[in-house]
């Protein structure tokens, strides 16, 4: 694999700079797939390799009409790597998602990463979709892969502005009434969440073929405090807030963060879901990759 120069590799706050969410995505995937070689186990080769008989929300734009002329039959033909998989993109739009200690909040960080993972899987002619949600489910746009319908998803990622509380257990289980058909399920949200309750809740979307990658968001400063002095913490869902010395941020602060996290992994591996720690200070590349290091697992 080629090596990807720090240039291609925007910073958050460089991309946040960008005119608009379309843009930032674009910039993001295309600097990002400049790195990589040419190679059909990432999903991005357009040699032709067959056909397949066209079923409903196929882009029409790959249906062979000289085909369809000679046999009276509708096939689409069909590239390297191509898996048409259903993508559905669960974003979290709570109000912890609001916070941020640099430029890019976690919830602006994270419509970057699931417009650009929309982006992707339009490349890749796979129908995608949105589920947005807090303490309920706000919205909902199942996966298409319709000409022009990129635009529209992305618009509705970008409209999102945090919300209220976050019910991910509850959200889970109502999610399973729109992901009736298998495909691949993107979850982008911090998890602040009972881990078992986590595990419970992804367990069903396993247990019916969906395949399932969990993306949590964490601040730089939710990572490693830096504070030195005494600060008060308001907990942005409850608001209830705590008094907190230096001293607890050192000696205990990062020992509950670990177990935390580490419970958070052991309860993914149970409900059989990657998850995938990323800090909002990082380029979106290592998100990427690992999207796109999952997809050739499975295909």
């Amino acid at each position: 694999m080629a090596a990807i120069t720090p240039s291609r590799l925007l910073p958050p706050e460089t991309l946040a700079g960008l005119a608009n969410l379309e843009l930032i995505a674009r910039t993001a995937v295309e600097g990002f797939l400049i790195g990589l070689h040419r190679s059909p186990q990432y999903g991005f080769s357009q040699e032709f390799k067959e056909y397949r008989a066209y079923v409903e929300g196929d882009d029409p734009r790959f249906v062979d009409w000289n085909v369809y002329a000679r046999t009276e039959r509708t096939y689409v033909r069909r590239y390297e790597g191509e898996t048409n998989t259903r993508v559905t993109i669960v974003l979290d739009a709570s109000a912890s998602m609001g916070y941020g200690s640099h430029p890019v909040t976690k919830l602006q960080y994270a419509k970057f990463l699931a417009a650009s993972l929309a982006y992707l899987a339009a490349r890749q002619h796979d129908p995608v979709g949105l589920i947005v949600f807090d303490e309920r489910v706000r919205h909902y746009r199942p996966p298409t892969s319709r000409t022009g319908t990129l635009s529209g998803l992305v618009h509705a990622i970008d409209s999102v502005q945090a919300g209220s509380g976050t019910d991910l257990v509850g959200c889970f289980q109502r999610f399973r009434e729109h992901l009736l058909r298998r495909g691949l399920v993107v979850v982008i949200s911090d998890l602040y969440c009972d881990p078992e309750a986590m595990s419970k809740a992804v367990q069903p979307l396993a247990y019916r073929g969906h395949d399932i990658v969990l993306f949590q968001l964490l601040d730089p400063l939710e990572l490693a405090p830096k504070w030195r002095e005494d600060v008060v913490l308001e907990d942005l869902e409850t608001h209830q807030t705590l008094n907190v010395a230096p001293e607890y941020l050192a000696a205990e602060y990062g020992k509950r963060m670990e177990a935390h996290l580490s419970a958070l992994r052991a309860a993914a591996a149970r409900a059989h879901a990657d998850q995938v720690l990323i800090s909002t200070a990082e380029p979106l590349d290592r998100a990427l990759r690992r999207y796109l290091s999952f997809r050739r697992r499975k295909v």
